[in-house]
C-alpha cells in the first residue's frame, strides 16, 4: 500500500470469513504497515453483531491503540438459520428480513459510529466496507434476493451518509462501500459455477488495490473490485 503514511495501522473487522483473513493476510505482508488487528466474535474484544453492545465495547477497549488509518468491514449474510435468499415476493420472510439487516446494514453502521472518531486526523485513513453489487439500486435487473439486495443498499446509503460528515472532520478522509466480486467463501459456496469465482486473496489485492487508489474526493462512493464506479 503506497498511499498510506509509513508504519500505517490497520483493523479489519470479519476476518474470520475468506476474504477478510485473506486481506489481514495481505496487510501483514506489507512492509509499510505497522499493525494490523483483527476483529470477529472469537477475538479479544470480541464483536458480535448479534450482540450490538459489543460493538461499543471493543471501540473502547482498542480506542488506545488507534488512530486507524485503515478500516476494512469484512462482514455479511447471505443466508442462515433464517433462511436462504428470496426468489419471489412470496417468500418474504420477516425473521430472515430482520436478521439481514442486523448483520448486513446496523452492524456495520454501528461499527462505523464507534470506529469512525479513532480514524487518524491529519493524514490519509480510509474506511472501506464490503457490499454487494446487487445492492445496487440502479443495476438491479434480475429482481430476486429481497432481503440481501434492500440490507446492502441501505449499507451503502450508511456509507454516502457518514461520508459526508467525517469530511467536516476528517478532510482527508475516505469512506468506501466495495463490491468483491464472487468469492470462493462459505457466504458463496451455495451458488453459481465454481468457475465464476475467484480465491479470496485474488479478491483481496484487487480490493486492496482499489482502495490504495481512493482520494478524499471519492469519498462516499461504490467501487467494484476492478475500479469501476458502481451506480448506487
Amino acid at each position: 500500500m503506497h498511499s498510506f503514511p509509513p508504519g500505517y495501522r490497520a483493523l479489519v473487522l470479519g476476518a474470520s470469513g475468506a476474504i477478510g483473513a485473506a486481506l489481514a493476510a495481505q496487510l501483514r505482508e506489507d512492509p509499510c504497515c505497522g499493525k494490523v488487528l483483527v476483529l470477529g466474535r472469537a477475538s479479544t474484544p470480541a464483536v458480535d453483531f448479534d450482540a450490538p453492545a459489543s460493538i461499543a465495547e471493543a471501540a473502547h477497549a482498542l480506542r488506545s491503540q488507534g488512530p486507524w488509518n485503515l478500516l476494512l468491514l469484512a462482514t455479511g449474510m447471505l443466508q442462515g438459520p433464517t433462511g436462504t435468499p428470496e426468489k419471489r415476493l412470496a417468500d418474504l420472510d420477516p425473521e430472515h428480513m430482520a436478521a439481514s439487516f442486523a448483520i448486513n446494514t446496523i452492524g456495520p453502521a454501528l461499527t462505523m459510529a464507534h470506529f469512525a472518531p479513532q480514524l487518524a486526523r491529519g493524514e490519509r485513513s480510509v474506511l472501506a466496507v464490503l457490499s454487494a453489487k446487487v445492492g445496487s439500486i440502479g443495476d438491479n435487473r434480475l429482481g430476486g434476493w429481497y432481503s440481501y439486495r434492500a440490507s446492502k443498499a441501505a449499507l451503502n446509503m450508511v456509507v454516502k451518509t457518514a461520508a459526508i460528515e467525517l469530511a467536516r472532520t476528517h478532510p482527508l478522509s475516505v469512506i468506501a462501500a466495495l463490491h468483491p466480486g464472487t468469492v470462493e467463501s462459505a457466504l458463496s459456496a451455495p451458488f453459481r459455477g465454481a468457475k465464476a469465482k475467484r480465491p479470496a486473496r485474488d479478491a483481496a489485492r484487487d480490493l486492496l488495490a482499489v482502495i490504495d487508489g481512493l482520494q478524499p474526493q471519492d469519498s462516499g462512493g461504490f467501487w467494484a473490485y476492478d475500479g469501476q464506479r458502481l451506480p448506487w
